[in-house]
């Protein structure tokens, strides 16, 4: 983890066995599934763009069932969030090959995603999460999940990956998930 950038590593004595918090479930190959092998770095960048979008609906109708004027203000920076994260994979498309094309692809399928981030299904998650929706704590710490699932994914992405420029992307995409994670965290 230190080799990626994480400043803050701790190392628990006894490894999982001695962990006594909460620990993530499934296998190493959950939904690796959504990629072959061959992915091109555009491809890529549009499962992604297609998850953020997702994430930003979720956020979205989340919003739109809360009173709390708190909840609703911070739902309504994650839906905004959403929006920068699309906009930096779009200039990380307009790096890559083929772009105009990939990008009018990707804005024509902007409204259709049901996986979001961490390769969740928005409505599955919406369900099996209800409980944490409401409070700013509770929604802040589902962030967190997202975005964690998330880095988790693109990084196993990139070892499933056959393609050095895939990966590069990947691991571009990665440090984007760090980097809103950190601001989470703060946020929390």
């Amino acid at each position: 983890m230190s080799g990626l950038g994480f400043k803050e590593v701790y190392n628990v004595k006894g490894g999982i066995k001695s962990w006594d918090g909460v620990k993530a479930a499934g296998p190493k190959e959950l939904n690796l599934n959504m990629i072959k092998e061959d992915e091109t770095p555009a491809g890529i960048i549009m499962i992604a763009y297609a998850m953020e979008t997702a994430s930003q609906a979720f956020y979205r109708e989340t919003k739109e069932k809360t009173d709390d004027s708190s909840l609703n203000e911070l739902l309504a920076t994650l839906v905004d969030v959403e929006e920068k994260h699309k906009k930096m994979l779009e200039g990380l498309l307009s790096k890559v090959e083929s772009a105009d094309k990939d990008l009018k692809t990707l804005k024509e399928k902007d409204s259709g995603s049901t996986i979001m981030e961490g390769g969740f299904d928005v409505k599955g998650f919406m369900k099996e999460n209800a409980a944490f929706l409401d409070s700013v704590e509770n929604v802040v710490e589902l962030a967190m999940t997202l975005e964690t699932q998330s880095l988790d994914l693109y990084l196993r992405f990139a070892e499933k990956s056959g393609h050095q420029e895939t990966k590069d992307v990947l691991f571009t995409i990665a440090e984007e998930e760090k980097g809103h994670l950190k601001s989470l965290g703060k946020l929390l």
